[in-house]
């Protein structure tokens, strides 16, 4: 299993930049995501997950996971759309994970050119394909690519961690926009700290 890498530096910086989220970071310690660093499976995953509970999307992934062995652009499309639904899931999503099966194999999607790729392109790229929004292309920069400098202002939770750590009521795009620049270069970093203050 690996885990999101960061450590003494990106915490130090943040501290400095940020004295509220540096008495946070201090509180709360270095927090270990999973990261999954084949982009196809993180593709895969997050449509699966999309508007459902994390204990019935972890079910449905292991049934789809079941169904057609390791998730490659040919296993998927090697599946009927008949034994991708039985997993449990809906038409549409099947269609979703399909198309993306499809885009890779014609050559419409390739996925080993955006380590190359700056952040903004590969989220062009994916949100062109059909069940993949600007949202989940910036979890897969944060959780598949290890991006640095990702905070999503389409994440509900980032904005309840800002509300929280600055004693706001609201959070404007403004703010928003100051508080992710104090953050730069590691605002990946930031978020992981932000989803925790969520829930404080």
């Amino acid at each position: 299993m690996e885990m999101i890498k960061y450590g003494q530096i990106e915490m130090d910086y943040l501290k400095k930049k940020d004295k509220k989220l540096g008495a946070a970071i201090e509180r709360i310690g270095k927090i270990e995501r999973e990261v999954t660093p084949d982009l196809f499976t993180a593709l895969v995953n997050s449509i699966v997950g999309q508007q459902i509970s994390a204990k019935a999307a972890v079910t449905v992934w292991n049934r789809v996971q079941g169904c057609v062995g390791e998730i490659t652009p040919e296993s998927i499309c090697a599946a009927t759309i008949e034994n991708i639904q039985q997993c449990g899931l809906s038409m549409r999503k099947t269609g979703y994970i399909k198309g993306i099966g499809d885009a890779v194999i014609a050559g419409k999607l390739n996925l080993s050119e955006f380590h190359v790729l700056p952040d903004i392109e590969i989220i062009e790229r994916l949100s062109a394909l059909n069940g993949i929004g600007k949202w989940t292309a910036e979890m897969l920069l944060i959780f598949s690519m290890e991006r640095p400098n990702v905070v999503s202002w389409g994440d509900l939770a980032i904005q309840r961690g800002m509300i929280n750590l600055y004693g706001l009521k609201a959070l404007t795009k403004e703010q928003f926009a100051k508080y992710i620049k104090r953050y730069s270069p590691y605002g990946s970093i930031a978020s992981l700290y932000l989803w925790v203050l969520s829930k404080e």
